[in-house]
């Protein structure tokens, strides 16, 4: 175990040696930082001190940070998971039969891997879950619901435009304003070393071919259990293991992956709403959410089941249903505007009527 040695010239060197000696990480890596210390405090001492505090001083905090050997205790129950994926998500039944194949796996060689630790690394290898469909059709919501159901953490990187891997890999300390990247800032996130992290819409990291073979390597060296277990961020500059973290994909489409990267990967096409699914999640899980956080209730605010038919389908035609999400919360607005301001004390929207309350553009 590293321990401080100096005794250091001002207090905030002292506390930032205790930060360092109170938290979890590497003993090697604690060594290091307390040389940084000892450094700082020569320098204190013969009066050239503010130089480099605050870059240390930012180091030191982001390392104390992370997480060092706290995990999520997984929990691994097939019924509980259908549970959450039927609470989450109404339809999609070859998509959650997929995902509870998935599981199932992870069961099975959690089984086996507490009596052979052979089965701890075929575990390890499995394949990551890579979701792909058109917007809105649920798959950051069933990102989550995987997380939910192992009772892991759960954090969504966007990696839209993402325009360098310094993003993701972090930049080096000596560069003024730098910080660790995502993968690092997702730990220190969650708290947890083990959390679900979705990489969200992978294939619009960038326009640039070049750029993106760089992206794509790294998301390989993420994804691949061979080299997971030493990923280095340039800012820690230390080796991390992100081999119990739980990557889950997210795309539009899989064109633009590189070959390697969609060996790693287990795709799941994820299909357009139907429009009866729509009426279905429109009525029995949108409206009651959107009815709480307008401060509406089922009492004073009512949507006659005529509405659904002539409400779905004349709109145009959405994969997903954000669009019907953003309508059905224009509606409410509407009718929150009506009972506030005009003092009526219920709202009733038929078929009729049901034109007047939808967004004006």
């Amino acid at each position: 175990m590293a321990e401080k040695k100096e005794k250091y010239v001002f207090q905030e060197l002292t506390d930032l040696a205790d930060s360092v000696q109170t938290s979890k990480a590497p003993g090697d890596l604690k060594a290091r930082v307390f040389a940084m210390l000892d450094r700082l405090n020569r320098m204190a001492q013969m009066a050239n001190y503010s130089q480099d505090y605050e870059y240390i001083s930012s180091y030191i905090n982001w390392v104390v940070s992370i997480p060092w050997g706290s995990v999520s205790k997984e929990v691994l129950e097939i019924s509980k998971a259908k549970g959450v994926l039927d609470k989450n998500h109404y339809g999609l039944e070859s998509v959650k039969g997929r995902v509870l194949e998935y599981l199932s796996t992870r069961v099975l060689l959690k089984e086996k891997a507490g009596k052979d630790a052979k089965y701890e690394n075929v575990l390890k290898r499995a394949p990551v879950l890579c979701m792909v469909g058109l917007q809105g059709v649920g798959k950051t919501t069933m990102a989550k619901s995987v997380a939910e159901a192992l009772n892991r953490e759960f954090i969504r990187i966007s990696l839209g435009a993402l325009g360098s891997t310094l993003e993701l890999r972090g930049r080096n300390k000596s560069i003024p304003g730098a910080e660790p990247g995502q993968i690092v800032k997702s730990l220190i996130r969650t708290d947890v070393m083990n959390p679900v992290i979705l990489l969200d819409e992978l294939d619009k990291v960038s326009g640039d071919s070049g750029l993106r073979s760089d992206m794509m390597a790294v998301f390989l060296e993420l994804l691949d259990p061979e080299q997971n277990t030493s990923f280095r961020d340039h800012y820690i500059d230390y080796p991390l293991n992100l081999s119990e973290v739980l990557f889950i994909v997210s795309a539009n489409n899989t064109g633009t992956f590189s070959a390697a990267l969609m060996d790693r990967l287990e795709v799941i096409r994820m299909p357009s709403y139907s429009d009866d699914e729509k009426k279905v999640i429109a009525r029995d899980y949108l409206l009651p959410k959107i009815i709480e956080e307008t401060g509406l209730d089922k009492d004073n605010f009512i949507i006659e089941d005529g509405v659904w038919d002539v409400f779905i389908r004349p709109l145009g035609f959405d994969s997903g249903i954000r669009s019907l999400k953003k309508n059905l919360e224009s509606i409410a607005r509407k009718a929150a505007k009506e009972i506030v301001i005009d003092k009526k004390q219920k709202v009733v929207v038929t078929p009729e009527n049901f034109k007047t309350y939808l967004p004006s553009y």
